[in-house]
């Protein structure tokens, strides 16, 4: 009885542990996009509620008759090169036009259960135009039609917006095509993962958005605060970084997250969320690492095949490797991709146009960037100590410096 009560043991925590990967991946995970892993949501939601809550202070919320489950991930400083992106070719990133009219769309959506394209076009055009700071909406400039476009598709991708007849992309070719939407108001409510409601604000302080009572501003050392409430932040702070970025380097950490983490107490609370999660922590002189044998924490990897930027992206770091602990200059990685383009004449055909070279070489760097593996500055790039894992040879004794994280 005892080996199967343990066996049923292990089966459990395997299964939270990839509802925890999956919720990571997907904070807005819904039964539609991800059947199988809402399911374990949904039987483990209790558990997972109370993991949330003690090792990162995120709330989850879990609505099974509704069809989804929302991780209302938060954090002082919102990172800002993890953009909304379009659903429609290269996946861009959104710019300051769609997410001004993503918000406008998400509150016009308010009005009712039920709307059409050409409803919401309207009163997006009236409510532009009372805004000063706002320019205004008119679906008659094919840049504003593709931008309306975008956002209607991304609150379709989340499940708030369901087309019901029609489609979406027509609006693109006629600005009188039909679409009748349904609207899911919980699931638009529940968007905004803010711990303060934008409409309780003090005018313009956007720092209060992000402010979380519960630590009572213990990230300040200066602010007097309970252990409790200290400790308590410095868990959440480095558990959620190590969640949520693909490195922690001990420099971008505070002298006290530092102290928390170097603890007794500190590590094994970090090793308990990280396994727990179904990750190994890996600890190394410059930093924390929690690796994910699955990859199912992440919706980017690296390396990642099928991706020209990938690519480039780790020939180039070869070169940044070679150079370490010196710079490298951008120019020169943008010589070498111009190079194999004439070596390898069928590589990279979608940036064979003018500037091609320059323009694979910025999506190869800001990659790089995003996984923690290289640093820019003053028109060189540097390798940082992660990178080392994708040396070829001998190993690159690296030192521990900045670094700017992603996924």
């Amino acid at each position: 009885m005892s080996d199967l009560r343990s066996e049923l043991d292990r089966q459990r925590a395997t299964e939270r542990a990839q509802a925890i990967r999956a919720l990571l991946a997907r904070p807005l995970l819904t039964r539609d996009a991800g059947p199988d892993d809402f399911a374990l949501v949904v039987r483990h939601r209790g558990e997972l509620i109370t993991w949330f809550d003690t090792h990162t202070g995120w709330r989850l919320v879990v609505e099974p008759r509704a069809g989804y489950a929302r991780l209302l991930k938060s954090s002082p400083q919102p990172p800002a090169d993890r953009p909304a992106r379009r659903p429609r070719g290269a996946r861009a990133p959104f710019d300051r036009r769609r997410y001004t009219l993503f918000c406008l769309v998400a509150a016009e959506l308010l009005a009712g259960p039920v709307t059409t394209i050409g409803i919401i076009a309207e009163r997006l055009a009236q409510a532009s135009a009372v805004e000063p700071d706002i320019p205004g909406f008119d679906s008659i400039r094919h840049d504003d039609r593709r931008a309306y476009v975008d956002a209607l598709l991304v609150l379709e991708e989340l499940g708030v917006l369901t087309a019901v007849d029609g489609s979406t992309d027509a609006f693109l070719q006629q600005t009188d095509a039909k679409v009748l939407y349904r609207v899911d108001s919980g699931r638009l409510v529940r968007l905004l993962a803010a711990r303060q409601a934008p409409s309780r604000l003090p005018a313009f302080d956007l720092g209060a958005l992000v402010y979380e009572p519960r630590y009572g501003g213990a990230d300040d050392p200066g602010v007097d605060v309970s252990d409790e409430q200290r400790n308590r932040w410095l868990r959440h702070s480095i558990v959620r970084r190590l969640l949520d970025d693909p490195v922690v380097y001990l420099a971008d950490l505070s002298e006290a997250q530092r102290s928390y983490a170097a603890s007794i107490t500190g590590r094994r609370m970090l090793r308990t969320a990280v396994a727990e999660a179904g990750m190994l922590l890996e600890e190394r002189a410059e930093g924390l690492l929690a690796v994910d044998p699955d990859a199912a924490a992440t919706d980017e990897k690296f390396p990642a095949g099928g991706s020209v930027a990938g690519q480039a992206a780790l020939l180039l770091l070869d070169t940044i490797l070679a150079a370490h602990p010196a710079p490298v200059a951008e120019e020169q990685l943008i010589r070498q991709l111009a190079d194999r383009f004439g070596a390898v004449p069928a590589w990279a055909r979608t940036y064979r146009s003018d500037g091609g070279p320059e323009r694979l070489a910025g999506e190869a760097l800001a990659l790089l960037g995003r996984f923690g593996l290289v640093e820019r500055a003053g028109g060189g790039v540097r390798a940082l100590p992660a990178a080392a894992r994708y040396a070829v040879g001998a190993a690159i004794v690296a030192t521990p410096r900045a670094a700017r994280s992603n996924r």
